[in-house]
């Protein structure tokens, strides 16, 4: 079994990704009969109290992905997750898109490629990852007023990659289970199985 930081993926009845949890909330599942079923391989394996009838110890074992009981109603075209930066970063794999080299997110700022005192908005498809040197050169200007190139085109998130995107050291099969949810065109998806910008 693995160390306790792995998250576990939470989907509804009919394999909609849902959310991250964590063990404790896991179990509080399992115990309250809320699994419908469960995919992907076994994470932990928790041993509870001695039932005083049985003699035998309670054992839950919680897998990588569980599903619960009941759908929750399908996000539509129109949905637009929350933009902060954490996720802004991860969703442009931590490389400045003007100077291409990756930096950790403390050398990492949200660049506006419309500049909000040019009517430019703070939404997903007007923002970008830059580092702080280059968010300094382009200053308020478009990247063609600044000279400087994009090097890719920013994108709003599905809801199975904002799911994606919010995970902390996603599991092999719980990347397969989030990629099928993934528009064919998406540019996440060409990223992570080209493993380059696309």
């Amino acid at each position: 079994m693995l160390p306790t930081e792995h998250q576990v993926l939470r989907t509804d009845a009919s394999g909609m990704p849902l959310e991250w949890i964590g063990l404790e909330q896991a179990v509080r599942l399992y115990y309250c009969e809320q699994v419908a079923y469960a995919c992907g391989r076994p994470l932990y394996r928790v041993r509870g109290g001695i039932n005083a009838r049985s003699g035998r110890q309670s054992l839950v074992e919680v897998n990588s992905i569980i599903a619960t009981h009941g759908t929750r109603a399908r996000q539509g075209d129109n949905y637009v997750p929350p933009l902060n930066n954490p996720t802004l970063f991860r969703r442009d794999a931590h490389l400045c898109l003007y100077c291409g080299r990756h930096f950790p997110a403390r050398e990492l700022s949200r660049d506006h490629v419309t500049p909000v005192s040019q009517q430019g908005q703070d939404v997903w498809k007007n923002v970008v990852t830059a580092c702080k040197r280059c968010n300094n050169h382009k200053a308020d200007r478009t990247p063609e007023q600044a000279g400087m190139q994009l090097l890719a085109i920013p994108f709003t998130p599905t809801h199975a990659e904002y799911i994606y995107l919010k995970g902390r050291r996603v599991l092999a099969d719980q990347m397969e289970f989030l990629q099928a949810h993934f528009p064919r065109t998406s540019p996440l998806r060409g990223r992570l199985e080209g493993d380059a910008l696309s």
